[in-house]
């Protein structure tokens, strides 16, 4: 195992996230690199290798902890690095041990299976009166489903879940989508910063006086009981920010590029449609080829940590690429880079985690986004793409920034 001769620089803007994957690849599975602001980080692309990590816990996520170039918040750092949000959150995200037990716990009661199955009913309401807004586009134009399909639904859902006022949602996610575009400047991202968190100020405010059946009520509760182990002020906006991010913004890169990959590969949508293969074979094959959250700040080294004949230093920052791991040949062979529903390995992916902190929504992620593809698909059978697509300026959500398509319907 080798990290190479000199530092891998990541491109904050996730212009080519795939071919980014692959030059980490041939540089070894654990790769020396520099984010944005020189941040020295070791890569990890090898799947093996990022699920021996991702439950070893002498890698943690809390840098107030175990990252001492961090120091507590308190270095320059963490006043001019544009990243430092994606540290900084005092959530289950970014705690480490009995911390994130307790955080995890609070949440864990809103994604039972049970909370989840409930919802289906309300999941398909939503989506059908959605897709009879796009049936109403003139015939001839088109229309940006990732826009007028994806993004509503996530954020419909995620937001009667957390119960945000309707008030408060278009400036919430808009807000919270800016967080994503890790190319943007130290000014712009601080200044959304404060205004977020402002806003969600006044929402925790607004929950207080109105509380009702929604998570935020809930975590509300919980931060004010003072028999339990509740919540800091802090750490309830900041799993509420956390709820939104991860709530709408790995769903919405699901639909899309499931839509994108089955109408560029006409094949596999037979497959589904004739039987042949199921959309929870879509969804698995989708989240490896195209990891929705291409690479999540970060991991730190509680002690040294040594890996095949390298070492990770206690306290170096580490990166687990979950876009390259989904594209690993030792796993999936000389295929890799092919969008197959029908291969044997295609739930052997990491694109919801792994170990204590695999998402918490996997399960409502799945149950909507399988709800979507087959409804999508049946009401537009002749759904095509009208344009080349563009990645998101992000390293790490994996998004277009449209998705362009024509219903196939003739024009009158």
């Amino acid at each position: 195992m080798t990290g190479g001769s000199c530092p891998f620089h990541v491109d904050a803007t996730g212009s080519d996230i795939q071919g980014e994957g692959r030059r980490l690849r041939e540089r070894g599975p654990l790769v020396q690199a520099q984010l944005t602001g020189g941040v020295a980080v070791w890569m990890v692309t090898d799947y093996a290798l990022s699920m021996r990590l991702l439950i070893d816990p002498r890698v943690s996520r809390d840098a107030n902890l175990h990252w001492p170039t961090w120091q507590k918040g308190e270095s320059e750092l963490a006043e001019t690095w544009p990243l430092a949000q994606w540290v900084s959150e005092r959530n289950m995200l970014n705690s480490y041990g009995p911390d994130h037990t307790r955080l995890r716990r609070l949440v864990a009661k809103a994604f039972t299976a049970r909370r989840t199955a409930v919802l289906r009913p309300r999941i398909e309401a939503i989506v059908t009166e959605l897709l009879d807004r796009v049936a109403a586009t003139p015939a001839g134009h088109v229309v940006d489903i990732r826009q007028e399909f994806a993004y509503p639904l996530a954020i419909r859902v995620i937001g009667e879940l957390l119960g945000i006022p309707g008030h408060m949602s278009d400036d919430m996610f808009r807000m919270v989508g800016d967080m994503f575009l890790t190319s943007a400047s130290i000014e712009d991202v601080q200044a959304n910063e404060r205004a977020l968190y402002a806003l969600v100020g006044d929402m925790v405010v607004h929950k207080r006086e109105t509380p009702g059946d929604d998570l935020v009520s809930g975590l509300i509760n919980a931060s004010e009981d003072e028999e339990s182990a509740g919540l800091s002020e802090l750490e309830l906006v900041d799993t509420v920010l956390l709820m939104i991010g991860a709530g709408h913004e790995t769903t919405v890169n699901l639909i899309d590029h499931a839509i994108h990959c089955l109408l560029t590969h006409p094949e596999q949508l037979r497959l589904v449609q004739e039987g042949e293969a199921s959309w929870e074979d879509v969804i698995n094959e989708a989240l490896r080829f195209e990891a929705p959250i291409a690479n999540l700040p970060m991991r730190f080294a509680v002690e040294d940590i040594e890996l095949d004949g390298v070492t990770i230093p206690k306290g170096d920052a580490l990166i687990i690429s979950y876009a390259a791991a989904g594209r690993d040949p030792a796993v999936h062979g000389t295929t890799s880079d092919t969008f197959d529903i029908t291969r044997s390995t295609r739930r052997e992916h990491i694109s919801f985690g792994h170990g204590s902190h695999r998402c918490i929504g996997a399960p409502l992620a799945n149950l909507e986004v399988s709800l979507a593809l087959s409804a999508v698909f049946a009401r537009f059978p002749g759904l095509s793409l009208a344009q080349q697509v563009r990645p998101m300026e992000s390293f790490v959500s994996n998004g277009h920034r449209e998705l362009l398509v024509d219903l196939g319907r003739e024009e009158a």
